[in-house]
């Protein structure tokens, strides 16, 4: 029988090796990326700031902490493609990172030997991206949007330091999460996605204006797309619970392939039905992982079916 999920305490902050603690220093951002400085604005209290509903400004700011923190001298999204706030991303990273230490005497693996495959990896290679240059692993990216995916590679190309290290994939199955994408004999330390969480169109639409209204409310704005996001990067049919439901079903398929599935759960009203579906499946333990940025919060849910032996000769292999 799997162990009741273990959950760690909720953090009020980001991951301690998160490098986005605190405020934005704008003035080390425009150094690194001097077109940031356009859209700086000034606080009443005569701080700098960022028009946070205007998308040019987001996308601006995602350009300058790339290339300040990791290193990206070329990275564009098409219009209306999600723009992802960088912090929370790399937190997920760093607590993946720490799931892999505790099979690793504590010790977080790097290099290129660590495979990680990126479920929805979008035009942004938000994930390889940062995963690669904390810790040097190697990323394989899937996504069913192939615009998405030529922009990725773009993305890829135009930068030597993914050079071997990211690889994307067409997922021709806009139902399926691991078929079609997993090779014969390939193995991966761990899975990664951040899960579409609408059920509908209208309701991803729906929940985009009231998020905008607000934002523009809070800072006299008018309502505007900050952040973007195609079709299935918001919703899928069903929702964040029936996403999950089919990426548990799929993963039990290809249950020697990986050593820790994880995803993102945005909705803590879809946990239960989640461990349900992971104890009919088998999954030997199941760890759920808090995160929290500010007021937001969310969680990881991270599964594997490899018993204690079968953990062990992965981690000698």
């Amino acid at each position: 029988m799997p162990q009741p999920p273990h959950s760690a305490t909720a953090p009020t902050t980001l991951h301690p090796r998160n490098r986005h603690h605190g405020r934005y220093d704008f003035a080390q951002l425009v150094q690194a990326s001097p077109e940031l400085a356009t859209f700086i604005v000034s606080t009443p209290t005569g701080d700098a700031s960022l028009n946070f509903a205007d998308p040019a400004a987001v996308k601006a700011l995602n350009r300058a902490l790339l290339k300040q923190f990791y290193g990206i001298r070329q990275w564009d999204i098409p219009a209306g493609y999600l723009c992802p706030p960088i912090p929370g991303r790399a937190d997920y990273l760093h607590y993946l990172a720490d799931l892999l230490a505790d099979g690793n005497a504590g010790v977080v693996p790097t290099g290129k030997s660590i495979r990680v495959l990126d479920v929805g990896v979008g035009a942004n290679c938000i994930y390889p991206i940062i995963g690669h240059h904390e810790y040097g692993w190697r990323f394989v990216g899937t996504d069913v949007d192939t615009t998405a995916l030529r922009v990725g590679k773009q993305l890829v190309a135009s930068n030597p330091t993914l050079t071997g290290a990211v690889e994307l994939r067409y997922q021709p199955d806009g139902t399926a999460i691991f078929s079609g994408i997993l090779k014969p004999r390939e193995t991966f330390d761990a899975t990664m996605c951040n899960p579409p969480f609408h059920g509908s169109a209208a309701e991803a639409e729906a929940s985009t204006r009231r998020k905008e209204r607000n934002l523009a409310t809070s800072r006299g704005a008018q309502p505007t797309s900050n952040f973007g996001g195609q079709d299935r990067e918001l919703w899928y049919p069903g929702g964040e619970a029936t996403f999950l439901w089919h990426m548990a079903e799929e993963s039990a398929l290809f249950r020697e392939s990986c050593y820790w599935f994880t995803t993102l759960v945005s909705k803590k009203e879809t946990l239960p039905g989640l461990y349900k579906s992971l104890q009919k499946l088998g999954a030997v333990e199941v760890r759920t992982i808090p995160m929290a940025q500010g007021h937001k919060v969310s969680r990881i849910v991270a599964w594997t079916f490899l018993n204690t032996a079968q953990q062990r000769a992965w981690r000698e292999k």
